[in-house]
């Protein structure tokens, strides 16, 4: 069952034994989605509010109009990491992604430190968005003339001013709160019907960016790609080739999400083929979607003059005869956050689903509802979690905790390829990443190079959570460790 390494925290979980876990009786859960609902799942999560709001920060602080440059880049990383999930996702379809992966390859506290670094990217990145979510809706329903007290609207440690000068402090973030348990209600009810509402949800968005990109072509200036690359000011990160990476580590954030799509990988009809299709085909039509919108963007405004704006967007939008399209935008935002809340809730659901069942986590995670077949308790865990991050706390800098999670998620799955391929060459396998391991090598280089680039404040925050993780997992998981105690047996 275990490949033990004389240690507890090397102890491997076999794929024989991952395999039949997921076909576990009462723990089962009900394969439904198809290719084009995996496909949707990822674009779902992949595109968000980043696509409107990094775009251009990145330009103006980073990398100006070769900003497109940092989208190729961060996909290429991206593009990497997903061939290694794809071919791990085929080999080990059962829910949990790269925790999972890590257990089957590098042992019990590896897979801990990367469940647990997940939580990062799923459930603290769905609170983020719900805050964003958030304020979208309040604009949206002021520019309809509908107003929602500003107490009900804010979190405890929120001020506010009104538009006749009153401050005051706020008392609870409502919708946030709203619409974590909307899509945590629709995840307990049934995936068939999570991947349904998310297709809508995902048409109408990109249906927002295509009108943005098609009539913003019209009016774009060739003199706002020059200069297309602009000379670095002397700091590392500030233009030049330092900028563009910069830019890459920034703008990543934007494409996190595709990798949930590997947490659904026991709901997948046939998963083998399937999971490759909806991990590189949502993140092939996101990347071409992102280089696009970023090369409108920069060709309707100067980067510098998107320095400090706080609506790049809109000031572009201002550039052409249609006014019409701040609201339109508004409209895609809040569908967009709204998938990604959605999958990322299902990512995370999953993750400490499989976490549970390895006895990593208590059992309560683990118990599948007897009609809607979905680990329901789980969902109710992070609803109450995530809505109170969302509706009581400013975590908006969090945002940042996630794309280095999500990095360190990426390095740790392609590493596990080479592994895979050196412990269990003859396994059956769907999909091969090529050249490997020339593949997961430029994906953990690529991907670290990104880490690096981001600040240290980044880096001291990951280091805080994973030495909090690390003290529940020696403190609870260990001594209770499913594999840990079949040894000891």
């Amino acid at each position: 069952m275990a490949a033990g390494a004389g240690s507890a925290l090397l102890r491997t979980k076999s794929l024989e034994r991952l395999n039949a876990d997921a076909e576990a009786g009462e723990h089962t859960l009900q394969r439904t989605l198809g290719p084009w609902s995996l496909i949707g799942l990822g674009i779902g999560a992949v595109i968000g509010a980043g696509l409107f709001s990094l775009t251009g920060i990145a330009a103006a602080q980073h990398a100006g109009p070769a900003v497109v440059i940092s989208f190729a880049i961060a996909a290429l990383g991206c593009c990497f990491a997903g061939m290694c999930y794809s071919e791990l996702a085929g080999m080990i379809p059962v829910a949990g992604s790269a925790y999972t992966y890590a257990y089957a390859t590098m042992g019990e506290f590896v897979a801990w430190i990367i469940g647990w670094d997940l939580v990062l990217e799923y459930a603290v990145g769905a609170a983020t968005v719900s805050v964003s979510w958030s304020q979208y809706v309040v604009r949206f329903l002021h520019q309809l003339g509908i107003d929602l007290p500003a107490r009900l609207v804010h979190s405890p440690f929120e001020t506010y001013t009104l538009a006749d000068g009153t401050t005051g402090t706020g008392l609870v973030n409502l919708p946030a709160i709203v619409i974590i348990v909307a899509a945590s209600g629709l995840l307990m009810i049934g995936i068939r019907e999570s991947a349904r509402v998310n297709a809508i949800v995902v048409a109408i968005k990109l249906a927002v960016v295509a009108v943005v990109i098609g009539l913003g072509a019209f009016y774009v200036k060739a003199q706002n790609y020059v200069p297309f690359i602009p000379e670095n000011t002397g700091t590392f990160g500030e233009y030049g080739w330092s900028g563009i990476m910069r830019a890459a580590g920034v703008v990543f954030f934007a494409y996190i999400g595709f990798d949930a799509v590997s947490t659904a990988a026991q709901e997948a009809k046939n998963p083998q083929r399937n999971m490759m299709i909806g991990i590189l085909g949502s993140l092939a039509i996101c990347t071409v979607i992102y280089i696009l919108f970023a090369g409108v963007l920069t060709g309707l405004v100067h980067y510098d003059a998107m320095r400090g704006d706080g609506a790049p967007v809109n000031t572009a939008i201002g550039q052409t005869p249609f006014p019409w399209l701040k609201s339109l935008v508004t409209l895609g935002v809040i569908a967009g956050f709204s998938t990604v809340i959605l999958v990322l809730l299902l990512g995370q659901s999953r993750v400490f689903f499989t976490m549970s069942q390895d006895r990593l986590l208590p059992g309560l995670f683990s118990r599948v509802h007897p009609t809607w077949k979905t680990p329901y308790r789980s969902n109710l865990f992070f609803m109450v979690f995530t809505g109170a991050l969302g509706g009581f706390l400013p975590i908006t800098q969090l945002g940042h905790m996630t794309s280095i999670g999500t990095l360190l998620a990426f390095v740790l799955v392609c590493l596990g390829v080479i592994i895979l391929r050196r412990t269990h060459p003859d396994a059956p396998r769907a999909y091969r990443a090529p050249l490997v391991p020339l593949v997961p090598i430029l994906g953990i280089l690529t991907c670290a190079a990104m880490m690096v680039s981001l600040d240290s404040e980044t880096w001291l925050r990951l280091v805080i959570w994973l030495a909090i993780g690390m003290a529940i997992y020696f403190g609870w998981s260990r001594r209770h460790s499913r594999v840990g105690r079949a040894q000891e047996a």
